[in-house]
């Protein structure tokens, strides 16, 4: 598959540090940074002391803290990965997608058929008096304590599933190769090391910043609550993210754009777009909508930047799900929440 002249630009370019100054000379770049400092004066201006949502801890100093700390880690990390990738021969995602017009097309009818998903898992939600369907089962990583009902667990998996995996893929599978969507490694060894690299580092930092409640589960919860947290995170949020942004979105944003960093921070808006009816979210003032999109933000940017970088750097929508989605943090982390979901004793 023939390179584009983008991708000879930014694989023979020059080295690292003229590459920075480069990124950082983007005004998408740019805009990201002023935009993260301005919602973290509208959260000092709007909240006050207290944050208005369903957590155990509600300070509004410490939440900052820890959004700032986790972006920082976020970049640390990704750091990690461009040194563990520096001297492969990086796949050119700009030229698995399709010419720009058709690529346009397809990004913005794609966005469009994600928005219909949101708006049909919100109704659905509803209709069964249930928490509205986004990326997350209600009381993932936040700890809310809203009841969900095995039903509701099982319904929400399954409808993200179908919705934002399985019926995209059949679309863009009859069209494209499994290699043109992010679907098949081209460096296994280098995506191995890549996986267990991140993992082992993401764990770590996943056990300090959200606990280790874990290690209170007895051994038989452990036995049934680990794997059935894999299985029902997998189905309802690790494939459909996997799919719907990191298989399809992103060669498109990179072709579209013909900007990494730009595509890298449209990754993780989208990621950040698919969490809109978190359970913790407050819509019902001003206030609180503002508050809840600025930590939707906070929440979710930055982990869905990382997932792009990780595609980005290995060309293959798979290592993201080992190295940093479906074991850190929803298997170690959400475990507790799914033995309390199903009642496992």
């Amino acid at each position: 598959m023939p390179k584009s002249a983008f991708a000879t630009r930014f694989l023979e370019g020059p080295h690292l540090q003229r590459r920075l100054v480069h990124i950082l000379g983007q005004r998408s770049v740019q805009f990201t940074i002023l935009g993260w400092g301005a919602a973290n004066a509208l959260v000092l201006l709007v909240a006050r002391d207290i944050l208005p949502f369903d957590w155990p801890d509600r300070s509004v100093s410490g939440r900052l803290i820890g959004a700032n700390a986790a972006l920082l880690g976020v970049t640390v990390l990704m750091a990690v990965v461009y040194a563990l990738t520096r001297s492969r021969k990086l796949p050119d995602l700009a030229a698995r997608a399709p010419a720009r017009v058709d690529a346009r097309r397809e990004t913005l009818l794609l966005l469009a058929y994600g928005v219909l998903g949101l708006l049909g898992g919100y109704t659905l939600g509803r209709a069964f008096g249930w928490h509205p369907f986004g990326f997350h089962l209600a009381g993932t990583l936040y700890e809310t304590h809203d009841h969900v009902e095995p039903a509701e667990a099982l319904v929400w998996a399954g409808y993200n599933l179908v919705v934002y995996a399985v019926v995209p893929l059949i679309y863009f599978r009859r069209r494209y190769s499994a290699e043109a969507l992010n679907l098949r490694s081209n460096n296994r060894p280098g995506d191995a090391v890549v996986i267990i690299v991140v993992l082992v580092i993401e764990s770590l930092a996943q056990g300090l910043a959200l606990g280790t409640q874990i290690l209170d589960l007895s051994f038989r919860q452990l036995l049934l609550g680990m794997p059935l947290s894999f299985g029902l995170y997998f189905v309802g949020t690790v494939l459909p993210a996997m799919i719907f942004i990191y298989a399809i979105l992103v060669p498109r944003y990179l072709k579209l754009t013909e900007s990494m960093a730009t595509t890298v921070i449209l990754g993780g808006l989208t990621y950040t777009l698919m969490h809109l009816w978190d359970a913790w979210t407050v819509f019902t003032t001003p206030d609180g909508a503002a508050l809840s999109v600025v930590f939707l933000l906070f929440t979710y940017f930055g982990p869905g930047m990382m997932k792009t970088v990780l595609t980005l750097r290995t060309g293959n929508a798979w290592v993201h799900v080992w190295a940093y989605h479906a074991l850190a943090p929803h298997t170690f982390h959400d475990a507790p929440l799914i033995v309390r979901v199903f009642q496992i004793r």
